[in-house]
């Protein structure tokens, strides 16, 4: 502890948010910064906006997002950190709050197994890593709950699905997505994790993929709704 106050002096440990530096007690995001948070409340809404993206969609028996995502905002911010500077431990220290949350609301708790969005592996090699695994990781040492990755996998590389319409990133992803080995996940009920939810294509395209296996339900979180 001493060692770390006396390298606080000459490399400040910063919060990614603000940029202010954190006091002992604090690790990645200061209190002002969670403080700010703008929080759904969504787990505690069954029929929440989130939910509803899917309806009529895909079978997903319960979908979230922790907080709004507002242009300019520190949500925003968090995801551009977290997404373009390297910054993946702000996906894991969101994650690991997004599940504390998730874990005192009932249903959740029946969660047997986080699955986060693939990427392709070129897109994870060039950032160094996956943010929805990133987030995954933090859930996973809040609720309790097994993560599994590399068995959801995407297919081919896709354009980005910044602005596209929802047609259109249905189009870009609807075959995007499958399952390399199915016996691990049939008759469990999967966390399908993201980090931001627009239209819900991507989402919808992973969960199509997953429920195609005998017996699995399918359940959506992201830490952002835009």
């Amino acid at each position: 502890m001493l060692l770390d106050d006396f390298l606080s002096l000459f490399y400040p440990r910063l919060c990614a948010g603000c940029h202010a530096p954190l006091v002992r007690g604090e690790e990645v995001i200061c209190l002002g910064c969670l403080a700010d948070l703008p929080k759904t409340g969504f787990e505690k809404i069954p029929d929440n906006p989130v939910a509803q993206l899917f309806w009529g969609r895909a079978e997903i028996k319960m979908a979230t997002s922790f907080c709004s995502f507002d242009k300019g905002g520190i949500v925003q911010h968090f995801m551009h950190q977290l997404k373009y500077k390297g910054a993946k431990e702000v996906g894991e220290k969101l994650g690991n709050l997004f599940g504390s949350v998730l874990n005192k609301c009932v249903p959740y708790r029946e969660i047997e197994l986080l699955v986060p969005v693939p990427l392709h592996p070129k897109r994870e090699h060039k950032r160094g890593y996956n943010q929805s695994t990133e987030i995954g990781r933090g859930i996973s040492v809040a609720m309790g709950k097994p993560l599994m990755t590399g068995n959801l996998i995407r297919n081919h590389y896709s354009t980005t699905q910044t602005n596209k319409g929802r047609f259109e990133r249905w189009e870009n992803v609807k075959e995007l997505f499958s399952v390399r080995k199915p016996e691990l996940l049939e008759g469990k009920h999967l966390l399908l994790i993201d980090d931001v939810v627009t239209t819900g294509s991507t989402l919808e395209a992973c969960a199509q993929a997953l429920l195609k296996v005998p017996g699995t339900t399918v359940s959506v979180a992201t830490i952002a709704y835009a």
